[in-house]
């Protein structure tokens, strides 16, 4: 085996013919492709006792002297903290505050309205009082719910009928009617409800329409406000919706004065004058809602309720700002 020089082997590379088109090819660039393609493969697959060249890194930041790495010096745990805004927390305060005010104010009232009604219904049991041939209207509200007595003669003609009104799921009118006295005086009597179909006094029966002196037992009650949902009277046309006594009395020229009339309770006896279209009087008793236990209730659970979620949000902040991270003092 014949041992040759390295400028022997690299003279005899260059000889090997080469894949190129001589007319188009210089020779200086041939040589210099062929440099290039030896210098590959001598890279890629460097014979015994050679060492291939080695390829630069970039340079790393462990290499640097006084580079310290996070695990030789652990970095604190801290907490980012971010302040709840004023505003939202002043009005979450105030819920529970107004809320236990207003349960505290439902207490109030329902005390009121019990003794009011534990009022009323004494009024009820005790026996019916004549009334006086005259009545201070300003006198009424001392004797709310009080039984009393009228005699007179029912004015017909000058009959009022408020609807719609229902009873027992059917409609129908309130009959108003005058009563006027022996004195001359007129008061307003609510004699009770007639079905739609008996508006007309024409279609009732003789026992409808009493003639004559008659003596009403009912309760004494004040004038009544309208609400905002109900429409006005028509009087010109003999539409009322709602019972305004004063713009009754003077419709009729009586005193403002307001008596309903009552009626023991009895199916038979009311059945037999729905079919003779006589008014049926309301029984005597007290009808004033009382639901104040019920928004106690609600005021105060509101109350705790909220109070309590303030106390948490105080406490403990929400989840996106209590958030832990890890920070190094040298990051920035």
């Amino acid at each position: 085996m014949v041992l040759r020089s390295p400028l022997l082997r690299l003279a005899t590379n260059l000889s090997r013919p080469l894949n190129v088109n001589p007319s188009r090819t210089s020779i200086p660039l041939l040589v210099q492709q062929r440099y290039q393609q030896r210098r590959t493969q001598f890279t890629q697959n460097p014979k015994p006792g050679q060492e291939a060249p080695k390829k630069t890194e970039p340079a790393q930041p462990a290499d640097a002297e006084d580079w310290e790495s996070i695990l030789d010096k652990p970095s604190p745990l801290i907490r980012h903290k971010q302040r709840h805004r004023p505003l939202g927390l002043s009005i979450l305060a105030l819920i529970p505050i107004l809320a236990f005010g207003l349960g505290t104010w439902q207490v109030k009232r329902l005390q009121w309205k019990t003794e009011l009604i534990d009022l009323y219904e004494d009024r009820l049991t005790r026996p019916p009082l004549p009334l006086p041939p005259a009545v201070d209207p300003n006198a009424v509200p001392d004797f709310e719910y009080r039984r009393v007595e009228a005699t007179g003669t029912f004015r017909h003609d000058q009959e009022m009928l408020i609807g719609p009104r229902t009873y027992e799921g059917e409609n129908g009118y309130q009959v108003i009617t005058p009563l006027e006295r022996p004195n001359g005086s007129k008061i307003l009597v609510n004699r009770g409800w007639i079905a739609k179909d008996m508006k007309d006094q024409k279609k009732r029966g003789i026992n409808a329409l009493p003639r004559g002196l008659v003596t009403v037992e009912g309760l004494l009650r004040k004038p009544w406000k309208k609400n905002s949902f109900t429409p006005d009277n028509r009087p010109e046309t003999g539409e009322f919706y709602f019972p305004d006594v004063d713009q009754m009395a003077k419709l009729t020229g009586s005193e403002p004065i307001w008596i309903e009339e009552t009626l023991v309770q009895d199916y038979l006896v009311e059945l037999n004058k729905k079919l003779n279209g006589e008014p049926i009087g309301r029984t005597a008793a007290v009808n004033l809602k009382n639901d104040h236990l019920q928004y106690i209730v609600t005021w105060y659970a509101l109350s705790a309720c909220t109070a309590v979620m303030f106390a948490m949000l105080v406490k403990k902040p929400p989840r996106d700002i209590a958030r832990r991270v890890r920070k190094s003092q040298e990051w920035s």
